[in-house]
């Protein structure tokens, strides 16, 4: 076998295994961590029980797998096995198991002492997958707790080895460097991210006349790759294959793009992030990087994600350069500049701070984890995003109102799906065959929604699938028939979809999105509040009631769907009572001047029927009067300057100190959650007129609770105190620097801004003449002491002659008189 660099620090690296339970390797692409690594652990037979190695992507753990089993002359399922999604291939005689989805993480779960394993391999740890954080947290745990032997190696390129050897404090440490041919970097800007397909394009086609080798072109998803493979067939010749790939071609198809060329020909792999790590594609010699990446940003507030098409770290394009030098010297053309490169982060986002979260507060409580901080991360959760997913949780039945496991929620976790995608099969478990099969083939094409559909019905979309007209349809059957056999021992003779079942399934699971019609333009109401909405031209878009599964906030800010079923709210209500209930409304009618009452039929927030009820409850009045103030807004509210002053500062204390933790005090969450705070301050008001009594000082107060509402008094103070004794009003608006205004005579003698928000925010100084009319605006009174100072001086000491106008005002004594009294 050919030397690689691994190899140089495989003796210290197998020696620090053994007397270590911790161990980082750090080492770049290329240096063989993958590929060199397991197969040498298992000859050097250190480890008592198999090697698990966890790989974030599927692709990578098949070829990796594939790798190794072939190293030893074998296939895979023998020494070395592998699971991922739908497929595993374990004997008994496999001692080295590549894994990714979640796997390990279920091996963990399952058996949190891990019999018969001896080592847990972490690869690519830089690329921050949930699972990967997961997994670790657990392990760690397993680790200190139940398993001393247990022993853990984390294997990065580019991720800061100080943030981790911080995470494992005991860790032995080696570092390999990388085999990397010289790589040419050029440099070349593109005007607007929406040129960067047509530049690309123009840039492949030079290089293929200019250059030797095969090329790779990163984009950032599938739609990109689409065009640019359009637009390069009109250009090259038949000696140059056009290979794409992105998460869901076909394996075949994603084989084919990172297999050697055919002798005589060139190849064209046009690839999302997925060929950044793990991945050798042979031939390549040139990578052509737009230097932008397709990311979904999850937003707990509206239970939506936000794709946003963001520009990538300096350590992804790292990787992406040193795809050219892996096998000769190569170029890496940039479609950006050297400058914006370095003005990117270092490494990017973790996946674990934007993601959707609801897979992992199941884990943490099947693992009994009531607090997230209970665990060691690299990254804790966010607590807001957590907080939303157990709220989903349990309206899915999956957890009570203590955030703790149910029995449902036992049986969902049993099925090894995502949580609403298990809660779907869950809900046909006790039905016909018929309707397992119509739930297991919904899951399998929830799992992996096909891109590119021109029509978002899910049932159309299942027709295609039984028809095995839908790309990629033998892999969703096989999936279809691996959730099928969780549901029932008997097998089905065929897979076939009960149009009648696939919304009530939907709903089972998706509940927070039954949506709605607003009645116009294919706008609707999700049940979580949230506005959706399909493009009035679509068949669906006249629908009274969907159920949404795939549903994304677009560039223009509405949230658009991609996939939904439309469905019958009497159907639904019969079979899943659970999601309805009666309410009763009560409101203040501004017409009539008296309390309106009616009685609504409601799925989470929509309002399904109304029908007026008896003369209201006059002991409600408060009740129905803050109805009224959420209709109306908070401006309807008796403000005065110390409620003002109290918001305004509580709002600034939240963006300069989130580490205070205040709960939210924008006027969307303060409506929203009104009948905590401010009902409790409404007694004895039964009309519009009387809500000028209600104390908004007090109720604020109340929300932000004692202690935190005495530190905003201490740390974002009302008024400040000049030297001379005075005390003056602190400005604060949300977004602006907070603002003193003062005489300019009465700052004599401060060497430098007062700062505020624990030493954190500078004030403002508005400084004044004697007239009070502002002088000077600064946020750096030291600086404008020895500067433009003079200028005021100058002009000042003619209009107000009677004030001192020191030359050093720095350390002149503070005034607020004349000099006739000083």
């Amino acid at each position: 076998m050919s030397q690689l660099p691994i190899d140089t620090v495989l003796s210290p690296l197998l020696d620090q295994l053994t007397s270590c339970s911790q161990l980082i390797l750090k080492a770049p692409p290329g240096a063989g961590k993958s590929t060199r690594l397991p197969l040498a652990i298992l000859r050097q037979g250190g480890i008592e029980g198999r090697i698990v190695m966890l790989e974030p992507r599927r692709l990578a753990a098949r070829n990796i797998a594939g790798y190794l089993a072939s190293q030893l002359g074998e296939s895979v399922g023998q020494t070395v096995g592998m699971r991922v999604r739908g497929e595993t291939r374990v004997s008994a005689a496999t001692r080295l198991e590549i894994v990714t989805e979640g796997v390990m993480t279920r091996m963990l779960q399952q058996d949190p002492e891990l019999e018969g394993i001896g080592l847990l391999i972490f690869d690519e740890f830089h690329e921050r997958s949930i699972h990967a954080d997961t997994s670790l947290a657990l392990a760690l745990e397993v680790q200190e707790a139940l398993r001393d032997d247990l022993k853990l190696l984390v294997m990065s390129a580019t991720l800061d080895a100080e943030a981790l050897t911080t995470l494992l404090p005991d860790a032995a440490y080696i570092e390999s460097e990388g085999r990397c041919f010289p790589v040419e970097h050029r440099y070349k800007t593109v005007a607007d991210s929406q040129q960067v397909v047509d530049s690309a394009a123009r840039e492949v086609v030079q290089l293929l006349n200019g250059e030797q080798g095969s090329i790779l072109v990163f984009l950032p998803g599938a739609g990109e790759i689409k065009r640019l493979a359009t637009l390069l067939e009109e250009k090259v010749g038949s000696e140059v294959e056009l290979c794409p790939l992105y998460g869901q071609l076909t394996t075949a198809q994603q084989q084919q793009a990172i297999t050697p060329a055919p002798k005589g020909k060139r190849k064209v792999v046009m690839a999302t992030n997925i060929a950044e790590t793990s991945l050798t594609i042979e031939g390549i010699r040139i990578v052509v990087d737009c230097g932008l990446e397709r990311i979904a940003q999850w937003d707990p507030k509206t239970g939506i994600s936000r794709l946003e098409l963001v520009r990538i770290a300096r350590s992804s394009a790292e990787q992406r350069a040193g795809r050219a030098g892996r096998l000769e010297p190569g170029i890496c053309l940039r479609l950006y500049s050297e400058e914006l490169l370095i003005r990117q982060p270092a490494t990017p986002q973790p996946e674990i701070l934007r993601a959707d979260l609801t897979a992992l507060a199941m884990e943490l409580a099947l693992w009994g984890c009531m607090e997230a901080g209970e665990l060691r991360w690299l990254d804790i959760p966010p607590a807001q995003a957590l907080h939303q997913s157990r709220r989903l949780l349990q309206s899915l039945g999956a957890l009570d109102a203590d955030n703790k496991l149910t029995a449902r929620g036992k049986h969902i976790q049993q099925l090894g799906a995502d949580p609403r995608h298990a809660a779907v099969l869950m809900m046909a478990k006790s039905q016909s065959m018929s309707t397992m099969t119509t739930a297991a083939m919904l899951v399998a094409l929830l799992e992996e929604p096909p891109r590119g559909m021109n029509n978002p019905d899910l049932h159309f979309q299942l027709n295609l699938l039984e028809g095995g007209k839908l790309p990629r349809s033998r892999q969703y059957m096989q999936r279809a028939r691996h959730h099928l056999s969780k549901l029932t021992t008997t097998a089905a003779a065929s897979l076939q979809v009960d149009a009648e079942w696939i919304a009530p399934l939907m709903a089972a699971g998706f509940p927070d999105r039954i949506a709605l019609s607003r009645g116009r333009d294919g706008r609707y109401q999700l049940a979580n509040g949230q506005g959706a909405m399909l493009l009035p031209d679509e068949p669906m878009a006249s629908e009274a009631m969907l159920v949404v599964a795939d549903v994304v906030k677009t560039r223009q800010g509405d949230s658009r769907i991609f996939s939904a079923i439309a469905a019958d709210a009497d159907r639904l209500q019969q079979l899943l009572p659970q999601l309805f209930d009666e309410r009763e409304w009560l409101d203040w009618d501004d017409k009539k001047g008296r309390l309106s009452a009616e009685k609504h039929l409601c799925c989470g927030q929509l309002i399904l029927k109304r029908s007026a009820m008896a003369e209201p409850d006059p002991a409600k009045a408060s009740e129905a009067l803050l109805n009224a103030i959420v209709r109306k807004g908070l401006g309807i509210l008796p403000w005065n300057k110390r409620a003002e002053s109290l918001l305004n500062r509580a709002r600034c204390a939240a963006e300069w100190l989130p580490e205070l933790g205040l709960p939210a005090m924008d006027e969307e969450s303060l409506l929203a959650e009104a009948e905590q705070w401010l009902l409790p301050f409404m007694n004895g008001i039964k009309t519009l007129k009387a809500i000028d009594r209600i104390d908004l000082v007090a109720a604020l107060e109340a929300r932000l609770g004692w202690e935190q509402a005495k530190a905003l008094d201490s740390i974002l103070p009302t008024h400040y105190q000049v030297p001379t004794g005075s005390r003056y009003p602190i400005r604060y608006q949300l977004g602006h620097k907070p603002v003193l205004a003062v005489r300019m005579q009465e700052m004599f003698g401060e060497k430098s801004s007062p700062l505020i928000a624990s030493g954190k925010v500078a004030v403002v100084l508005e400084l004044l003449s004697p007239a009070q009319r502002p002088l000077q605006i600064t946020q750096d009174l030291a600086a404008f002491w020895q500067g433009s100072y003079r200028e005021v001086q100058k002009e000042m000491k003619g209009r107000y002659p009677k004030h001192v106008w020191p030359d050093d005002p720095a350390n002149h004594a503070p005034t607020k008189k004349t000099k006739k009294y000083m």
